[in-house]
C-alpha cells in the first residue's frame, strides 16, 4: 500500500520497536463489518504495520454485541496469517464485560479474568501490552499493579499502560514503580489531537522524563480532523457524530482550514497533516489510527515519516489553542 515501510520509533525503555502508526480497531463490527476489518488488518499488514490495539470491551455499544468482538476478529486472523509472534499486540481492561459484581473494574479478580478470556479470543497465549482502559474510582493503583506483575511472571502480560489516568494517578503509578516493588506503566494512551490538547499541560513532561510511550486515541478527532467536516456544509452521515458533536464551531473550521493550506503545499491531506502534527512531537511513540476499510487506511497511513516543519507547528499551535 505504501512506497515504504511504515518507520519505527521505541515503545518507551522496553526495547520494543513500533510502528509510529498503531492500527485501532474500536471500529470492528461497528462502523465496518469483520470481513472489512480484516482486510483492514490484511492491508496494514501489507504495509509493514505490526503494532495493533484493541480491547475487550470492543464493540459492547453495538446492537447486538457483547464484547470481545474485536479481539476475535484479530485472533482467527493471526492465526490464519501464521504472524503472532511479528505482531506488537495491545490490549485494554476495565469496562463492563459481563454481568455481576465482578464484571468491569481493575480490581485483583476482574483483571485475571478478563485477560483469560482476552486470550482466548485472540487465540495466543500472552500479549505483549495490556492497559487499564480507564481508572474505575475505587481499586487502589497499588492491587492493580500487583496484580500485572503476577500476569507478568506468569507469562501472560509481557507489559503494562495505562489509558485515561489522570497525571496524578499516572504519576502515582510511576512513584510507585520507580520506589516500591511494582511494575512499571511503559505507555500511556490519551485521548489527544489537535482540538483537545489537555494532556500536555501535565501528562507529556511525566512521559518523556519516565520514558513513557505515547500511543494516542482519536488523533483525528473521531474524523473532524479528515477534512469532511466543513462550514455551512451538511454533516456527513456518521455514527461517531453524536458522540463529539461540542467539537463543531469555529475553532475546528480554523484548524481544517489551516491543515488544508499547509498540506496544500505539501501535496498532503488534511487528515496527514494533522497526523504530521502528532508525529512532530519529539515524545510520541505512535497515534492509533483507525479505518473503516482499506482505502481509507491507504489515505491515513500516508502520513508515515511526516514531520512538520517549525512554522508550520507554529501555525497549528496558534490556530488550535
Amino acid at each position: 500500500m505504501t512506497k515504504k515501510p511504515i518507520p519505527t520509533r521505541p515503545l518507551g525503555t522496553t526495547g520494543i520497536q513500533v510502528s509510529e502508526l498503531a492500527l485501532g480497531t474500536m471500529q470492528f463490527t461497528w462502523t465496518c463489518s469483520a470481513a472489512m476489518g480484516r482486510r483492514v488488518l490484511d492491508a496494514y499488514w501489507a504495509a509493514g504495520g505490526y503494532f495493533i490495539d484493541t480491547a475487550d470491551s470492543y464493540t459492547t455499544w453495538q446492537e447486538g454485541n457483547s464484547g470481545g468482538e474485536a479481539e476475535t476478529i484479530i485472533g482467527n486472523w493471526m492465526k490464519e496469517r501464521k504472524n503472532r509472534r511479528q505482531v506488537v499486540l495491545a490490549t485494554k481492561c476495565q469496562m463492563r464485560v459481563w454481568p455481576g459484581t465482578t464484571g468491569e473494574g481493575l480490581s485483583r479478580v476482574h483483571v485475571f479474568s478478563a485477560i483469560d478470556a482476552s486470550l482466548q479470543r485472540l487465540r495466543t497465549d500472552y500479549v505483549d501490552l495490556l492497559q487499564c482502559h480507564w481508572p474505575d474510582g475505587i481499586t487502589p493503583v497499588e492491587e492493580t499493579l500487583r496484580a500485572f506483575d503476577d500476569l507478568i511472571a506468569a507469562g501472560k502480560v509481557r507489559y503494562v499502560g495505562c489509558s485515561n489516568f489522570s497525571s496524578g494517578l499516572f504519576g502515582e503509578a510511576l512513584a510507585l514503580a520507580r520506589w516500591g516493588r511494582y511494575p512499571k506503566l511503559v505507555s500511556v494512551q490519551p485521548r489527544y489531537h489537535l482540538l483537545e490538547r489537555d494532556f500536555e499541560k501535565d501528562h507529556a513532561w511525566l512521559a518523556k522524563k519516565y520514558g513513557v510511550a505515547v500511543i494516542p486515541y482519536s488523533p483525528l478527532a473521531g474524523g473532524f480532523l479528515t477534512g469532511k467536516y466543513r462550514k455551512g456544509k451538511p454533516l456527513p452521515d456518521s455514527k461517531r457524530i453524536e458522540w463529539q458533536k461540542h467539537m463543531l464551531g469555529d475553532k475546528l473550521w480554523n484548524v481544517v482550514a489551516t491543515l488544508e493550506r499547509l498540506g496544500r503545499k505539501r501535496g498532503k491531506t488534511v487528515a496527514q497533516m494533522a497526523l504530521g502534527w502528532h508525529l512532530s512531537h519529539d515524545w510520541m511513540t505512535a497515534p492509533i489510527v483507525g479505518a473503516n476499510s482499506p482505502e481509507q487506511l491507504k489515505e491515513t497511513l500516508g502520513a508515515a515519516g511526516l514531520k512538520l516543519t517549525p512554522d508550520e507547528m507554529k501555525a497549528l499551535d496558534e490556530v488550535s489553542k
